[in-house]
């Protein structure tokens, strides 16, 4: 049995051994059935690999010149809470943001520059992230529905953070899991972590075993009826 004493651990064990496909297997077993975020949502590049625990922000929509015409003090600031949420982030936290129209960009270099250094994981918007060079090359790993200059400062405002948020059919928590890779983005509720992750890892272990199989000969319909993997 896999055990972990705290997220470094944890967070560790996942790099080498899991991936999305696995994790959100096990949900679906365990009856939670809508944790994949929507597919549009993408890596920058294909080997970026995410996992962090969410930072939740919640965006809307606004008009150019709501600044100057709200009575809502919040929308009279230029990205309304953005600033104070990106510099909010801890380490091993991923800023995950929704609520917006998906037409401009909600992540950008500079937002990475200052994530990473406060030891943020990572970033992961329900809209297009901008300033692609600078990311990448910041090492930075950011999940998006791809890459888009219009910037969200006449167009939308952070209005809170550390709220729950709806994120395509996914309901987020501030402190859910975040893991990301090529196939996606999953969450998995931090009420069900403990039994999601070790499920996840004697899968994952078990799943070697089948392929290895597989490789030798062994068919596939008596490989599933062995081992119930496929």
């Amino acid at each position: 049995m896999v055990e972990w004493a705290n997220d470094e651990e944890l967070f560790a064990l996942i790099r080498k051994e899991l991936f999305t496909a696995v994790i959100g297997d096990v949900m679906d077993k365990m009856g939670l059935f809508h944790q994949f975020l929507p597919p549009n949502i993408r890596p920058l590049k294909s080997d970026l690999f995410l996992i962090g625990r969410a930072m939740t922000v919640l965006e809307a929509d606004v008009c150019g010149n709501a600044e100057q015409q709200s009575k809502n003090p919040v929308l009279a600031k230029s990205f309304g809470f953005m600033l104070e949420a990106l510099d909010d982030l801890r380490p091993g936290e991923v800023y995950i943001c929704s609520g917006s129209s998906p037409d401009y960009a909600l992540w950008g270099e500079i937002m990475s520059a200052r994530a990473k250094k406060l030891g943020a994981h990572g970033a992961i918007v329900n809209g297009y992230s901008r300033d692609t060079v600078g990311i990448l090359a910041l090492d930075f790993p950011c999940f998006s529905m791809g890459c888009y200059a219009q910037d969200q400062a006449p167009r939308g405002k952070v209005i809170d953070w550390r709220v729950p948020i709806r994120f395509g059919n996914v309901l987020i928590k501030d402190g859910d899991m975040l893991i990301g890779d090529i196939d996606g983005v999953c969450v998995v509720p931090r009420e069900h972590e403990q039994e999601v992750f070790a499920r996840a890892f004697e899968k994952a272990r078990a799943e070697k075993v089948v392929l290895n199989k597989v490789m030798e000969g062994m068919g596939a319909k008596e490989a599933f009826e062995k081992y119930g993997i496929m």
